[in-house]
């Protein structure tokens, strides 16, 4: 891709369903920026990428700030063919990429936090939070018309974090020697994304992606809090369904959790 006064041109991912890939230098929320090109009738493939984002959001609403150039800031236009049931497999999918491509581009291994949270694999700086997808959907006439998954991505952030989050997060260029290129990760994720898409709309496709979202599991076999818009409990985390919810015991019965926020706390010993 070639870059014009600093931005993308107007390019495309080859041999993907990513024929339309935009970079601008600022905007409120790349999400909401697709969610609109969406409703005024944008195809699927569609991504667009920011510098800097001025309304950036994660889960619950929470804020996402990133500096300027540190992050990648990226959103992509999905009209997905899943039954609704199905669907969270685009988050999951998203997310597999985007480990995939850190490490194919970095070196740096990260780990996935269910359900959405990208967190470094191992290490003295092992839990810390690196990247957050957002998946949010367009509904028309009573069915999902469009799905938007935006993904914050910290890539080449100064060496001092900001002190809300510097006991929980950090950057891959703090855990690799070398300088990280925002250019190659989006390319390199888009294209495994794409594999990743490709697959899904099939039984075979699902099992694979499901097993490597275990692969890369930082959440089960870990003692958790589960935490929601009206409850909050510690529990077990065991394992990930083939709809890739979370499955935990609470209380000494098995429970599927859908959705929620989980927190980490300490490994558990292995089992025996």
């Amino acid at each position: 891709m070639a870059r014009v006064n600093g931005s993308f041109a107007t390019s495309a991912v080859p041999g993907t369903r990513f024929a339309d890939v935009r970079w601008v230098a600022e905007t409120g929320s790349t999400n909401r920026d697709l969610l609109e090109a969406a409703a005024g009738g944008a195809a699927e493939g569609l991504v667009l990428v920011a510098d800097h984002q001025t309304a950036g959001r994660g889960r619950l609403d929470r804020s996402w700030i990133a500096p300027p150039g540190a992050s990648l800031l990226a959103s992509v236009l999905l009209r997905p063919s899943l039954v609704p049931e199905d669907l969270f497999l685009l988050t999951l999918g998203c997310a597999v990429a985007a480990i995939d491509a850190v490490e194919e581009v970095t070196g740096v291994g990260l780990a996935l936090k269910w359900p959405n949270d990208l967190v470094v694999a191992v290490g003295p700086l092992a839990d810390r939070k690196v990247a957050g997808v957002l998946a949010e959907s367009l509904v028309a006439d009573g069915a999902v018309s469009a799905v938007v998954i935006g993904m914050g991505l910290n890539l080449q952030w100064p060496n001092d974090l900001p002190v809300e989050i510097a006991a929980t997060a950090t950057s891959v260029n703090h855990l690799s020697d070398v300088p990280v290129d925002r250019e190659a990760v989006l390319v390199t994720w888009l294209g495994r994304y794409e594999e990743i898409l490709d697959g899904i709309s099939e039984e075979a496709g699902r099992s694979r992606l499901l097993t490597e979202v275990r692969t890369r599991s930082a959440t089960i076999g870990r003692e958790v809090r589960i935490q929601n818009a009206t409850d909050s409990f510690d529990a077990r985390a065991l394992a990930i369904d083939d709809s890739g919810h979370l499955i935990i015991e609470r209380d000494g019965s098995e429970v599927v959790v859908t959705v929620g926020d989980v927190v980490h706390a300490r490994v558990l010993p292995p089992r025996t």
